[in-house]
């Protein structure tokens, strides 16, 4: 049995924990009874907030739709005062009626809201587009030469670098250009402005190039000399710039022969419009030369100088479009959308580019209309500008990149057609100098160097600057397979053979003009001269070494011609030399009185020498042999053989009893005959 005690115990436990099941039990009770009245309150609590929810949502959907029916009296004001000076306020508010617009079509597209907003929209596009014309118009500006020219210098090495920058528009506009044409692409599905900004920047370009052309035109009528980077000088706000290298030098030729014109048959020493060369350091001075090259009606000094200028303008045009077609192709990605920037960029540069081309077309004319009239002045305009195109293609390309097939096209095709050109243009020079007729008129009564000549080495000479120019033009009439891919080598073969070409002519119809002489002498002078002036001339330039590239003993052969023309001349002294050899000479012993006969045999040969060697120094002394050193060789030997027979003449007969009027006979001494030879060639003596 549970002891009492323990059972007591227990029955007291089982009691508190009635107690407290009882309390949690009430507990909960009256939770349940609480969560029963509280729920009801919490749902339709909740149910009075979405209420007030959708209520709030609903007034600021009236408030958010009724907002669009206020965009239109909101924004008039600023629409119709434009974008000028607030751009940004004025986007704004584009973009609210932008979104009135959408409101209108998506929700009411028959309300008449709509089509105010949507005329509101129209009438700030294009107030957006006339902004953006008139940015475009008011701040571009056309470049100035000078700033052409130092942009064109760049590349030049200066003392003090510079950066030549160009700005197109100031940045402020800048900037508002480019928000304006991203808007238009983005929102106003409008592409009219990239008409209106390549019809505006083309403009310009164009403009530029021909304000740069002007430039030289006025500076040359006003000075003579324009600032340019073919000229040098420098200009007063660009003291650190070096002169800049003249691209050109088609006016060499036609400079000299204006310095050989001056000095026609004056009277001066040397009986000859040639002053006399030392060595191979002085010129030839050739009269009548005051014509262009092979044309007796060829321009005149001032028709050469505006030709040098046209040429120079032309040559930095054509830089001047690269540099600035650069410059606006960095421009027009800045504003015009990459998806039209090629186009934009190919409409652009057409009216300039084509301007270029039309006026090198017109040169290429020019020059074709020249080789018909043999003026080969004219046609060397063509050599420089080919040359500067050829140099400047690289860059053309590159420029032209991305452009339509026909703008690309452009420059190769006028390369060709100037290559066309100067090729023809060497082909009838040669022929001009194989076919020059033999006029009498025109040939040097001094037998001095004939104008052919001069006018042909001075055009060799040309040729020297525009070598590889040259080659080419050779080159890309040939049909060979070698000349499709003609490497340096092979346009240099080319020139030299076409230079030997012109020489071998030239030669031939030297000998045919020298038939013109009756006096063989005068002809062989002729020659002589003539020989000795291509030779020096070939030796004082490089032309000697560009025809030996194919003629290796040219300068040998020519040194051999001259000897053989100048012992030709001295056969001329025979006449006077016969006189006093000992050849039909009476032969007396010392002490014998002479016959009659011997007498006068004496008497005979000392005035046939007298009258001979009288007649031949005046007549030579008219001619001319303009190379001191040749004129001193040519009276050296002649002196000598003359004085060393007469001088034995005389020991052995001016002793002798033949006359009793020796003066009458012996008229001269030795010393006097060498004196006159030493005056040959010298009308001034």
């Amino acid at each position: 049995m549970i002891p009492p005690q323990e059972a007591s115990a227990r029955r007291r436990e089982i009691e508190d924990k009635l107690k407290k099941v009882s309390i949690l039990s009430s507990f909960e009770s009256r939770l349940m009874k609480l969560e029963n009245s509280i729920i009801p309150v919490h749902k339709q609590t909740e149910n009075l907030q979405r209420l007030q929810e959708n209520v709030e949502k609903t007034l600021s959907c009236l408030d958010h739709v009724i907002s669009y029916y206020h965009v239109a009296s909101d924004t008039e004001k600023i629409i119709r005062e434009g974008p000028t000076g607030r751009l940004e306020e004025y986007l704004g508010s584009m973009a609210k009626i932008q979104k009135a617009v959408e409101y209108f079509q998506d929700n009411s597209p028959d309300s008449p809201e709509l089509n105010k907003v949507k005329l509101l929209f129209e009438r700030g596009k294009e107030s957006l587009e006339s902004e953006f014309r008139s940015l475009m118009t008011r701040h571009s500006k056309v470049v100035s030469p000078v700033l052409i020219l130092d942009l064109i210098s760049g590349d030049e090495e200066l003392e003090v670098q510079e950066d030549v920058t160009l700005e197109h528009l100031p940045e402020s506009v800048l900037q508002d250009v480019i928000r304006i044409s991203r808007w238009l692409v983005e929102y106003g599905r409008n592409q009219d402005f990239m008409n209106v900004y390549y019809q505006i920047r083309s403009s310009q370009l164009d403009r530029s190039i021909k304000g740069l052309k002007e430039h030289f035109r006025k500076s040359s009528s006003s000075s003579g000399v324009p600032y340019s980077p073919a000229i040098p000088n420098k200009r007063k706000d660009t003291p650190t710039k070096k002169p800049i290298k003249r691209p050109g030098t088609i006016r060499k030729a036609q400079n000299l022969l204006k310095q050989y014109s001056q000095h026609g048959l004056d009277g001066k020493k040397g009986g000859s419009n040639l002053i006399p060369l030392e060595g191979h350091e002085h010129d030839f001075r050739v009269k009548h030369l005051s014509e262009a090259l092979n044309d007796k009606h060829g321009p005149l000094a001032g028709r050469d100088d505006m030709l040098d200028v046209e040429t120079d303008a032309y040559i930095h045009c054509v830089s001047a479009f690269v540099k600035l077609a650069q410059s606006e192709y960095h421009l027009l990605t800045l504003i015009i959308p990459e998806l039209h920037q090629k186009r934009t960029f190919d409409s652009l540069i057409q009216d300039a580019l084509d301007g270029l081309m039309l006026e090198g077309e017109n040169i290429v004319s020019a020059a074709r209309k020249a080789i018909i009239r043999h003026d080969f002045s004219t046609v060397l305009t063509v050599f420089p500008i080919l040359r500067h195109l050829k140099q400047t293609k690289p860059e053309f390309d590159q420029v032209l990149q991305g452009t339509a097939a026909s703008t690309k096209n452009k420059l190769p095709g006028l390369i060709t057609s100037m290559e066309t050109v100067g090729a023809k243009a060497l082909e009838d020079f040669a022929d001009n100098i194989k076919n020059d007729p033999d006029k009498e008129y025109n040939m040097p009564k001094d037998g001095t160097v004939h104008e052919l000549t001069s006018n042909a080495i001075l055009f060799l000479q040309q040729l020297l600057d525009f070598q590889e120019t040259a080659g080419a033009m050779l080159a890309s009439q040939e049909t060979s397979s070698s000349a499709t891919s003609y490497s340096s080598e092979f346009s240099k073969r080319l020139l030299s053979t076409y230079i030997c070409k012109v020489l071998g002519n030239l030669q031939l119809n030297l000998l045919s003009k020298s038939k013109v002489y009756e006096d063989p002498a005068l002809s062989a002078v002729f020659l002589h001269n003539n020989y000795n002036y291509i030779l020096k001339s070939l030796e004082k330039s490089e032309l000697i070494q560009l025809v030996a590239v194919t003629q290796k003993t040219a300068e040998r052969s020519y040194r051999e011609h001259i000897e053989q023309q100048i012992q030709i001349y001295q056969r001329s002294w025979l006449k006077v030399t016969d006189y006093i050899s000992e050849k039909s000479l009476p032969v007396f012993q010392p002490g014998v009185k002479l016959r009659d006969k011997e007498r006068q045999v004496i008497k005979e040969r000392f005035k046939g020498f007298n009258d001979g060697l009288e007649e031949l120094c005046k007549i030579q002394k008219a001619w001319a042999i303009p190379d001191t050193e040749q004129r001193d060789k040519i009276r050296q030997a002649q002196k000598t053989m003359v004085k060393e027979s007469y001088g034995a003449f005389l020991h052995r007969y001016g002793n002798v009893p033949f006359t009793k009027n020796p003066e009458k006979y012996i008229k001269y001494r030795v010393e006097q005959v060498g004196d006159m030879i030493d005056r040959l060639f010298d009308t001034s003596a």
